[in-house]
Order: C-alpha cells, then sequence, then structure tokens
C-alpha cells in the first residue's frame, strides 16, 4: 500500500533539521494525534495488488485491536519519515515504538489537506476507466484503519470525505468499521446511497464480551455495533456484519458463530461475510504475547500453523468456508459473494472449534 509522506517543513538550510510535527491533541491516556500532509488519497489497484480503490482517513488506530494487520502501514509511515531526515532519533523512537508495533495505536496521524489530494485522486480515478466510460472498481475505505474511529469526533475527515463522494454518481463504495459513529452520518450516506451503490461493513468479530475486552480492549461494545447496524438498516443503508478474524479456536465454533449471525439477522443485516486471521510478521509480537496471556492452551498451535505463511492452513480455510456458507443460507443470508469477499477472502468454520 502507498502511504504519503510526512510534510517536510521549511528548515534555515538542508543540514537543520525540521521543527516537530503539529500535534493536534493529546488524550489523558496517552494518545497523540499528529497532522500529516496528504498529497493523495486514493490507492489504485495496481498500487495495492488487490480489485479495488483503498481510502483511509487516517494512519494508525486508537482501537489497537491485537490481531489487526495495519500496524505494518503506520510504521512504514514513521520509517520513511526518519530515513528522509525528518524526524529526530527521539521523535522515531516515539513515533514507532520501541519494537515498531507500539506507536500504531497512541500516535495517529490525521491527514490533512483530504478535500485537494482527493480532487486529485477522483480525476485519476475516473480516468482509469478510460474516456467516457465509468469506473467498476470498488472504492473501500477503512482497510487499514477505522474511518470512525474516536479521533473522527472531532476532526471529522471521514464526514468530509462523504460529503464529496455524495456528489459523485456511479461510484461503488464500502465502509469498513468497529465504531458506531458510522451512524451519526446516515444523511450523507442516504446521499451517497441515491446516487452509488453503498455497502456498510460493520466490523465484529464475537458478541461475547470478555473475548473483545482481551483482543480488542478500546474498541465499542458488540451491543453498541449493532446498535448502529440497525440504525443503518432502518435508514434504507445496504449494511451487515464482517466476521474478521475468525479466530481458530477462540471464535470459529458453531455457538459463536450461530450467535453473531443471529443477531445480525435481528439488527436487520443485509449480510454477513466472515474470514480466518491473517497473522502478518507485523502482527505477531503484538498478537502472540496477548495469546499465550489468554489462551496458553492455544499458543503452540498457532505457532505451527502460522509459522510459515501469513496465511490460514488451506485445509481449515476450506472447512470454515464450508461453516459460514452452511450459516449463510440458514440465517437467510446471501453466500460470500462480491467485492469484499475479495477483500477479506472469507473462509469460514465446521462443528465445534476447527482443528489448525
Amino acid at each position: 500500500m502507498r502511504l504519503t509522506q510526512l510534510p517536510l517543513l521549511p528548515s534555515a538550510g538542508p543540514r537543520v533539521r525540521p521543527s516537530a510535527l503539529a500535534v493536534l491533541d493529546e488524550r489523558l491516556r496517552g494518545t497523540r494525534f499528529v497532522s500529516l500532509a496528504a498529497r493523495s488519497l486514493l490507492n489504485s489497484p495496481q498500487q495495492t495488488g488487490v480489485d479495488f480503490w483503498s481510502l483511509n482517513p487516517y494512519v494508525g488506530c486508537e482501537f489497537g485491536c491485537t490481531y489487526c494487520y495495519a500496524r505494518y502501514a503506520h510504521r512504514y509511515v514513521v520509517e520513511r519519515a526518519h530515513d528522509a531526515g525528518r524526524l529526530s532519533v527521539a521523535e522515531f523512537r516515539d513515533f514507532r515504538g520501541p519494537h515498531g508495533w507500539e506507536a500504531f495505536e497512541r500516535r495517529i496521524f490525521v491527514k490533512d489537506g483530504v478535500l485537494d489530494a482527493l480532487e486529485r485522486d477522483l480525476q485519476r480515478y475516473f480516468r482509469s476507466a478510460g474516456p467516457g466510460v465509468s469506473p467498476t472498481a470498488a472504492i473501500v475505505i477503512g482497510t487499514a484503519t477505522d474511518p470512525y474511529q474516536p479521533g473522527e469526533r472531532r476532526f471529522r475527515v471521514t464526514r468530509r470525505i462523504l460529503e464529496r463522494l455524495a456528489r459523485c454518481e456511479g461510484l461503488n463504495i464500502g465502509i469498513i468499521t468497529k465504531s458506531p459513529l458510522v451512524a451519526r452520518d446516515i444523511d450523507v450516506l442516504r446521499r451517497i446511497a441515491e446516487r452509488s451503490d453503498l455497502e456498510v461493513h460493520v466490523s465484529l468479530t464475537t458478541v461475547d464480551v470478555g473475548i473483545i475486552r482481551r483482543l480488542e480492549a478500546r474498541s465499542p461494545m458488540p451491543a453498541a455495533r449493532l446498535r448502529a447496524l440497525r440504525r443503518l438498516t432502518a435508514a434504507g443503508i445496504t449494511a451487515g456484519l464482517i466476521v474478521a478474524p475468525v479466530l481458530p479456536g477462540i471464535t470459529d465454533d458453531v455457538p459463536h458463530l450461530e450467535a453473531l449471525f443471529q443477531a445480525a439477522r435481528e439488527a436487520g443485516a443485509r449480510f454477513v461475510h466472515a474470514g480466518p486471521l491473517r497473522l502478518y510478521a507485523a502482527v505477531r509480537d503484538r498478537f502472540l504475547p496477548v495469546l499465550d496471556a489468554h489462551f496458553p492452551h492455544l499458543s503452540e498451535r498457532y505457532r505451527r500453523a502460522y509459522a510459515r505463511a501469513s496465511g490460514a492452513p488451506r485445509l481449515y480455510a476450506a472447512a470454515l468456508d464450508r461453516r459460514v456458507r452452511r450459516l449463510q443460507r440458514r440465517f437467510g443470508f446471501p453466500e460470500n459473494e462480491g467485492m469484499r469477499d475479495r477483500y477479506t477472502r472469507r473462509l469460514p468454520p465446521a462443528q465445534g472449534t476447527l482443528g489448525l
């Protein structure tokens, strides 16, 4: 994924280091929000290797889910800034964290100048389809950060982006979020849906509050997310659940998944998609110690299963896919399909937990 560089601030000469980056806000628990100049917002399929365009209003995420694959994106931005001489050694340590993953949830970059950047990117997006032809590739918002994380209440970057997209016609837009704050923007989401294809994916891995608190301690409670889903669907917006990742041995058993599907149906969800954990190198150091602490009986199995690849073992993924498809049919949801299906590589479980 291509990410914009941190802004190079004016300096007195080539050997004088720029002044510190602008701090926009700081929370009592230590989270700091820093301005990031946005030269570009949309990442094309050619840049990312996937079949859709991606858009992320922030770099880093205050929710800090232990399994989140996007930590590498934050580290990449910080390391590029340091390599370019824009961060001192002390700043680099602060913005990166001791092991490269800690600052993902403590140092959040807020993209600035997003409307100018988006205007340029939309011209590039529409040109990509050729003269007189509307693009068919989707624009997915929230692939490497939650666009409705707590800072959005103040900074409203996502809101400004959506208001601009509401003026377009014929787009295919997906939004992925864990936050009930998405319901704040029902008015603009309805305007988008009048002119374009829109789907909102409310991310929820389990309705078990105990598991949520162990693995994603700062994220909203399941009940709050389901209420937001109900508000979206009641407003006529196409919305559903994205159950990703499904965690082997933790949330992949039939009772866990049945509870999610039942809750989704009661909230009026139009779909439920699910896919297994992908354990990238940048995530292992964050996730595996949490697994050791709370699910020690699974630690060795995870290490063996993910020793050679980031993806779940092929047989496990196939069994999970069969389980999810059965539940989709049983609860009246469409089976895994469409743009987000390709995005998450949905692959679900069988009776009891599935063996890795």
